[in-house]
């Protein structure tokens, strides 16, 4: 008999447990901690731009030649592009969710390498950017100046220069970037009347840009070889690319042969400096602001990322410009932590509670510390496996942890209990009656370690989406039932051999009215058993009627993937007719911040004018309100709950003469969606009509 080994020396048994837990506790500062396991298909994004160009041309000439390439990569499952009026394109691959991300990345980037050819000269001098990505934003930053002095140009090249590559360097946030095209440029305003004068047109203007503005290399003086020895040899310094406008205005458009009549840029226009592209305008709580997205890198701890950005922005900001300052207006770690410490918080009662039960049947305390001891080392111990299958500490996980708790200690009961029975009945030492113990519940204890199995581990092998939810739930469930066994027939005998003494005299006054009372149950149960038998049609009658209504629940009661939550913050998408300027979609989305900033649940409003929620493209009839909610513990009040928020706010929106807003709930499971509910698509066939496609997100 394997017990007993461990019986005989308990200090072997104790040493494996410590192992056990110590293995347990590094295992588990090592998992990431997300609010769900990873179910989201592994995605690959391709952006370019085409200036000047409207969505059906970009479609056409660019997204179309790079979709024929990458359609078909290994493990593919679809994909997605919108090209917008902006002149940008965005082209979103979906692979498989067992795909490394680091291959499908250079799948992706070698099929779009394919495609460079067939597309315009100006989309390849800007670049087609492939990058794995994160679906869904983990933190918005935004970069401000409270006081006005600084503008919004100064603010997101200030952001862009000193403060994206930063953040770039935290681990898991390598994905952060800047909501925008912040970068700087040379913008030249040309005069039509005066180009068609002078016969100049503006492939003239570009020809000379490109030929003069450049960094030429002209050498060293006094470089080998030389016809007599040096005493110095010296770089020759040339003037570099233009970087002020002055430069830019002097560009020789035409000279004639003599150089009496020159005809430069500022006589047919002039030069400005500002932002490479004007097609977001953002603010934050009303004052103009750059914002920084940061998304989480797969497999990263999500309040970990979160934790080290802000100590990141924290030391960033010492050295920021008098006058600017950064607040995080929207995080969506705020309910993990809720959510991971109300599971925490369950995981402690259940914890006292089994504890309490245990105590209140076996009604010894030493007794008593042996289940305890059990259930410790068990779920410390599940880390161990954790770590080992690539789960994370997330809601199901620790659900199954809950439900484990339960079931980890009824080996170390069996044992006690029996260890206690051969004691009395028969007069044994403990040490002896712990042998006999283990003699007769060892199989047991294997057999009902087996039927768990039996139970949990099929979960492993179910498919689809649903089949990624639950499989952490399952296998924590066994692998936590697997060290229970274990610790049933190491640890639990050695204790009980040391721990359990012969009773002595009646148990308290409270136990024995206990012990009587679940007597008297017990025999009542007995005698409704038995008439159960007695009346088994009856009983069968009663069954089947219970499964009707189980079925008829299944009918009424309205079906989801996952319920919707008050996740601690929402969006607002705006929408204006086709070609609305940004002017418009500006004054809109404030308009739509403002109404949801008098509610007192918000906390912070960040609007994107020109920015779609629903597609993720920059069009300018279109606008984003992210709204950052304040902390649960502030919205106890049902009125400060989301469902509150949406009451106020929908009537309000309904009034909106100029365009339409619409709150949205985030999705319950990040990355399945932009938003809660379903996502319909409208595909066409090319044969005249429109199938429509509906896919379930949530």
């Amino acid at each position: 008999m394997i017990s007993a080994i461990f019986i005989k020396r308990p200090i072997l048994s104790t040493v494996l447990s410590i192992i056990v837990v110590i293995a347990g506790i590094v295992s588990m500062s090592g998992l990431p901690i997300n609010q769900y396991p990873a179910i989201t298909p592994v995605q690959v994004t391709v952006s370019a731009s085409y200036p000047g160009a409207d969505a059906e041309t970009v479609a056409n000439t660019v997204a179309a030649p790079i979709e024929t390439q990458v359609n078909g990569a290994d493990n593919m499952l679809y994909m997605q592009s919108t090209s917008s009026a902006t002149g940008e394109m965005s082209l979103t691959v979906y692979f498989d969710i067992d795909t490394d991300p680091d291959t499908a990345e250079v799948q992706v980037n070698n099929r779009v390498s394919l495609a460079l050819p067939e597309l315009p000269d100006t989309v390849r001098n800007a670049g087609v950017k492939v990058q794995k990505r994160s679906s869904s934003i983990l933190m918005l930053i935004g970069i401000f100046s409270p006081d006005g002095r600084y503008d919004e140009k100064y603010i997101g090249n200030y952001a862009n220069l000193y403060i994206l590559d930063a953040l770039k360097r935290v681990k898991g946030a390598n994905q952060a970037s800047i909501m925008g095209l912040p970068d700087l440029a040379m913008r030249l305003w040309l005069q039509p009347d005066r180009m068609a004068s002078l016969g100049i047109t503006p492939s003239d203007i570009q020809k000379a840009v490109s030929q003069q503005n450049q960094q030429f290399g002209a050498g060293r003086l006094g470089q080998s070889p030389t016809n007599e020895p040096v005493e110095m040899t010296f770089p020759v310094v040339t003037g570099g690319r233009f970087s002020e406008p002055e430069e830019f205005d002097n560009i020789i458009l035409r000279a004639d042969p003599e150089g009496t009549a020159i005809v430069r840029i500022k006589d047919i226009g002039w030069s400005e400096e500002g932002q490479k592209s004007y097609m977001l305008r953002s603010t934050l709580n009303g004052s103009p602001s750059t914002f920084i997205a940061v998304y989480q890198q797969p497999g990263s701890n999500a309040l970990e990322v979160a934790e080290n950005v802000q100590l990141m922005m924290e030391d960033l900001k010492k050295s920021f410009p008098e006058g600017i300052e950064y607040t995080v207006s929207f995080d969506t770690t705020k309910v993990i932590e809720a959510s991971i410490d109300e599971v925490k918080e369950t995981l402690i009662i259940a914890i006292i509670l089994v504890v309490l039960v245990t105590y209140l049947f076996l009604q010894k305390v030493n007794t008593t510390l042996i289940p305890t001891i059990a259930i410790f080392v068990s779920v410390v111990g599940t880390f161990i496996g954790m770590g080992a299958m690539g789960f994370s500490i997330n809601l199901l996980t620790l659900f199954g942890l809950v439900l484990a708790i339960g079931i980890v200690c009824d080996d170390a009961i069996v044992v006690v209990e029996n260890v206690e029975r051969n004691i009395d009945e028969f007069g044994l030492s403990p040490k002896e009656a712990t042998f006999r113990a283990m003699e007769e519940v060892t199989g047991p204890v294997i057999a009902t370690t087996l039927v768990l199995f039996a139970v949990f581990v099929p979960v492993a092998f179910l498919s689809g989406t649903t089949g990624v939810l639950y499989r952490q739930f399952a296998i924590t469930i066994a692998i936590s039932v697997s060290i229970s066994s274990f610790v049933a027939l190491t640890l639990t005998p050695a204790l009980a051999a040391i721990l359990i003494k012969p009773s002595k005299g009646d148990p308290p006054a409270f136990f024995r009215w206990f012990n009587k009372f679940i007597d008297v149950t017990t025999g009542q149960y007995a005698k409704g058993v038995s008439l159960t038998i007695k009346r088994r049609f009856i009983a069968l009658a009663v069954l089947g009627g219970m499964l009707f209504g189980t079925y008829t629940l299944f009918k009424v009661i309205p079906g989801s993937f996952v319920p919707a939550e008050d996740q601690g913050y929402v969006f607002a998408a705006v929408v204006l007719p086709d070609g609305a300027s940004l002017d418009r979609s500006q004054e809109l989305t404030q308009q739509v911040a403002e109404i949801f900033a008098g509610h007192p649940a918000v906390k912070d409003y960040s609007a994107l004018s020109g920015y779609s929620l629903i597609d993720g493209q920059f069009k300018t009839n279109t606008g984003t309100v992210f709204v950052s909610l304040k902390d649960f513990d502030e919205r106890k009040d049902p009125e400060m709950k989301v469902e509150a928020l949406f009451k106020y706010v929908m009537p309000r929106l309904s009034e909106l003469q100029d365009g339409v807003a619409f709150p949205i709930n985030p999705p319950s499971i990040p990355g399945l969606g932009t938003q809660g509910g379903f996502e319909f698509w409208l595909q066409n066939r090319g044969q005249g009509g429109a199938t429509r496609l509906a896919e379930v997100t949530q």
